[in-house]
């Protein structure tokens, strides 16, 4: 199984646990995108709909494309208010594209599992001349709970051998996504979102069992690791953290002439 594939398997825990995406970010890609109700968007990996309903309000026509079967039918769930909204099962590399373009495409945390040889270049194509591509990445970054972080290094040294030593949390100014392929198309515009959420144990170790580097640990040392990891906050920090996150809204759009 693809590492990309892990999150299929834990698609309830991935809808409960997966947090929404900031409304200030929400609100200023469909300002960027200009979207209403006669736009067009593609979104790529959808998950379970942590962005796509935030889009939909906006009165948009929305087509979804999954990968996960599992992911895709409780997206359709959780997006059935939306007749507009459309969610297809399949890989982008292999989705056949419509005829008619789209305004915007779109992928929140996702677009790093497409084919680097395929997703610039199909998104391009997906678009219309001067229709925007748009990225929403996350990256997990210090601030919030810093003791507890930097003591759960060593339950990740001890339970997952592919843990790098002395590995660290680093800060938000010094983080960024790689932008170079988006900019074979056009300039590129960011901006920065960061919040800080709070977990229980329970809420926290959920949260873990949604990334593909746990999921996919042999289960001797998973369950080793959440032990590791609940001791800690119950012990240590009485039974509740705080996460930071840094989300980067990231778009540029398709030039008039075709530059790929």
């Amino acid at each position: 199984m693809e590492l990309r594939d892990t999150f299929d398997g834990a698609a309830e825990r991935y809808d409960r646990a997966r947090p929404s995406y900031p409304p200030a970010l929400t609100a200023e890609l469909v300002e960027r995108a200009a979207l209403g109700p006669d736009s067009r968007v593609l979104e790529l990996g959808p998950g379970t709909g942590q962005l796509t309903a935030a889009l939909a309000e906006s009165g948009c026509e929305i087509t979804a494309v999954e990968r996960g079967p599992s992911l895709a039918a409780v997206a359709r769930r959780n997006l059935s208010g939306f007749p507009r909204v459309h969610v297809e099962v399949g890989s982008f590399e292999d989705w056949p594209l419509p005829d008619e373009p789209f305004d915007l495409v779109v992928s929140a945390t996702a677009f790093h599992w497409i084919d680097p040889a395929v997703r610039v270049a199909k998104s391009a194509r997906a678009l219309r001349p001067g229709g925007c591509l748009a990225l929403v990445t996350t990256h997990h970054v210090a601030g919030g709970s810093d003791a507890f972080f930097a003591r759960a290094q060593g339950c990740y040294e001890r339970w997952d051998p592919a843990t790098p030593p002395g590995l660290r949390l680093v800060d938000e100014a010094e983080t960024a996504t790689d932008t170079r392929e988006l900019e074979q198309l056009g300039p590129v515009t960011s901006s920065r979102h960061a919040r800080e959420i709070g977990y229980s144990a329970a809420e926290y170790l959920d949260v873990l069992m949604t990334y593909s580097g746990h999921l996919a640990l042999e289960a001797t040392a998973r369950d080793g690791l959440l032990a590791c990891l609940r001791e800690l906050i119950d012990t240590r920090h009485a039974g509740r953290i705080t996460k930071r996150y840094l989300h980067e809204l990231i778009t540029v759009e398709r030039p008039a002439a075709d530059v790929l």
